[in-house]
């Protein structure tokens, strides 16, 4: 770095010191995002919206956090759309959904228009949203600070807009979680009136306490899957093999993240030091958005990735299994290669590694079913390897995987990421395990089987919801609350209608 480049990072970093203080990035997002919805308010009073019409399709739009290669959005996404699809009929509806990068969902959602949002996004929701009869968010995260603020702004952004003008607002599946003062106010302003089920009842109780009524559902992965993604000689062992497999070693996979540099913050300030010097590269996300930079983050990252290294290696010590490393999200590679550096130094071996940014969800789902034991630090590895009753470990930093494990009845397999015992920990459970695979597949066919169930009488809400606003909707017979839940699926794959015939008790009303 020369000279004139220091002298403009020190004049901006003392610039960046005292604006910050008078400026808080996310706060004047929220800020921005409530002005227009007060704005599209005033306007619809005026001169109210065109309604839905009989006989046109019912247009939808659907705001997410896709386009990242973040595999647990994108299967979450997927099967909400074949829901909908199923409920709504192709001929009857068209849905339209929110993309970060139209080249990392390509070839994801069939029939569905793919957007792409500005990071930026109020006034591209402002011109947005009034094009459609509703909105339907659809991100996991939904209503937390955990991971971005600025996320949920915009997920509080598309249904207030849609509320604005007595559309059809419906938050699907979403958590929610420990959330920021101006993020509590803006959710008691203008979510009230939307129909926000939740994944669980922990959800629930934080938005009630905000005064938002909810239902509770359950996540929407699911019901993914198909014949190459689950068949034993599918997409999974043409990978394994590829990288090694024997074809008979029990497969482990283990799936490490950053969990310190979380929340994203927007940070104009810093945005300009990082265009003009090249500083902060490493917690740059994107535009103006940066990650969590305290001085502590690497010493915690430094002893997760140590732990999680060391209980797994221990385990693969202990039983001749092939173990795999799988990167959820691309941006997890980073943590996945320091983990994959961590067992080089230790084994002198390279455990393979297959990362979002270069396999599709299709193919990472393939291997999380074909593992006989998932270790994660992400949700949607454990929700997408239960269908296929993979025995499995959370290592946590929220509340989501334990609220999981606490569902499916095994808490004390939710750890923490800062746990001073978590490599002994992995290793003791890991081992348990993998010597009582059978025993551990009963717990967990039986809480798919339940929330398949949950995400049926969700299809019945969503239809009730949507025929209340709009009663000449040709939705077919049988569908809504009071009928089968099931009805409500989409085509399930071969291994969730066998959970739903050997757990039937478990998907029947009680």
């Amino acid at each position: 770095m020369g000279l004139g480049s220091i002298l403009i990072e020190r004049a901006a970093k003392r610039a960046l010191e005292t604006a910050r203080g008078a400026l808080d990035a996310d706060r004047a997002l929220q800020t921005a995002m409530g002005a227009l919805i007060d704005a599209r308010r005033a306007e619809h009073e005026k001169r109210p919206s065109p309604r839905w019409r009989s006989g046109e399709p019912l247009e939808l739009l659907l705001a997410g956090y896709v386009g990242s290669r973040n595999t647990g959005a994108d299967v979450r996404t997927e099967e909400m759309i074949r829901q909908f699809r199923h409920l709504l009929g192709d001929e009857h509806a068209s849905l339209s959904i929110l993309t970060i990068d139209p080249s990392w969902t390509r070839g994801y959602f069939k029939t569905v228009r793919q957007l792409e949002v500005p990071q930026l996004f109020p006034t591209f929701l402002y011109d947005q949203v009034r094009r459609y009869h509703g909105v339907i968010a659809c991100e996991g995260s939904m209503f937390k600070s955990k991971f971005a603020s600025a996320l949920t702004t915009m997920m509080v952004g598309a249904l207030g807009l849609a509320r604005a003008e007595d559309k059809v607002a419906i938050g699907y599946g979403g958590e929610a979680g420990a959330m920021d003062a101006s993020l509590e106010a803006m959710i008691e302003e203008y979510v009230e009136g939307s129909l926000i089920i939740t994944r669980n009842p922990e959800s629930s109780a934080v938005l009630e306490r905000l005064g938002i009524e909810t239902r509770v559902g359950t996540d929407t992965a699911w019901t993914f899957g198909s014949d190459e993604v689950d068949a034993p000689g599918g997409l999974s062992e043409t990978l394994l093999r590829r990288a090694g497999w024997d074809g008979k070693k029990p497969v482990v996979v283990v799936c490490p993240i950053h969990p310190f540099w979380w929340p994203v913050k927007p940070d104009p300030w810093k945005a300009l030091v990082h265009k003009a010097t090249g500083a902060h590269e490493k917690t740059h996300f994107r535009s103006i958005y940066f990650h969590h930079d305290a001085p502590d983050v690497e010493k915690k990252l430094v002893g997760y990735l140590g732990k999680l290294a060391g209980g797994m290696v221990d385990l693969a010590r202990s039983r001749d299994v092939f173990p795999v490393i799988v990167g959820m999200e691309a941006l997890d590679r980073g943590a996945c290669e320091r983990f994959q550096q961590r067992v080089e130094l230790t084994t002198h071996q390279t455990w393979p590694l297959f990362s979002s940014d270069e396999h599709d969800m299709f193919e990472l789902v393939s291997i999380l079913r074909r593992a006989s034991l998932v270790v994660s630090s992400r949700y949607h590895a454990l929700v997408c390897s239960m269908p296929a009753a993979v025995p499995s470990i959370g290592v946590t930093m929220d509340e989501r995987i334990r609220n999981l494990m606490k569902d499916r009845g095994t808490p004390e397999l939710s750890l923490e990421v800062d746990d001073g015992q978590l490599d002994a920990k992995i290793r003791d459970h890991g081992l348990a395990l993998l010597d009582a695979i059978d025993a551990a597949r009963g717990p967990i066919e039986r809480s798919v089987a339940r929330n398949l169930r949950s995400m049926g009488e969700m299809g019945a809400m969503f239809v009730d919801h949507v025929r209340a606003a709009h009663p000449r909707f040709p939705f077919r017979a049988g569908l809504g609350e009071g009928n089968d839940p099931l009805a409500h699926l989409p085509p399930l794959p071969a291994l969730q209608r066998r959970i739903l015939e050997t757990h039937a008790s478990e998907s029947s009303p009680r």
